[in-house]
């Protein structure tokens, strides 16, 4: 699996635990997903879609790289008051990204940084619904397994 889905398919599993006990106020009841959809398209409320974006590198001395992936959380939610249903949801995200800034995944790796880079809301105007977006920045090294197994030889043929 690839760094970017094993990065958001962690990222899923830890906003899955906005429960609605302390500290968090809103229930998510395991709505998270690792895709992409419309709130058009959503039947449960509240839900949250972890949507891996653009990726950056930054080469450094000695092979070393660094990932800067950007993620996008679409937040929906539907109710009488979206917009304070929304600013509650956003905050409880809030509090697992803030837990959660060096973020294990792929079984023993980790990311070094998530930082929250936006935040933007519909400010009430699809009322019933409510619309939130997050954007996040992940740094992680990059690492690759080089196989050291593999030789290559070459034959340098003379024609005469």
């Amino acid at each position: 699996m690839s760094n970017r889905s094993s990065i958001t398919n962690a990222l899923v599993e830890k906003l899955k635990q906005i429960n609605g006990e302390s500290p968090y106020t809103v229930n998510l009841f395991n709505n998270v997903y690792a895709q992409h959809v419309f709130w058009t398209e959503t039947n449960d409320f509240p839900s949250i879609y972890v949507v891996p974006g653009t990726e950056t590198r930054e080469y450094l001395p000695a092979n070393f790289k660094w990932g800067y992936l950007n993620v996008s959380l679409k937040v929906y939610v539907k109710g009488e008051t979206p917009i304070q249903n929304l600013e509650d949801l956003l905050q409880d995200i809030e509090i697992i990204i803030d837990a959660n800034r060096i973020l294990t995944y792929d079984t023993n790796k980790e990311t070094t940084e998530i930082l929250i880079n936006s935040i933007v809301t519909d400010e009430g105007l699809l009322t019933p619904y409510g619309i939130g977006e997050i954007s996040l920045t992940v740094r992680y090294q990059v690492l690759y397994a080089v196989n050291a197994s593999k030789k290559y030889s070459y034959t340098i043929q003379t024609i005469v």
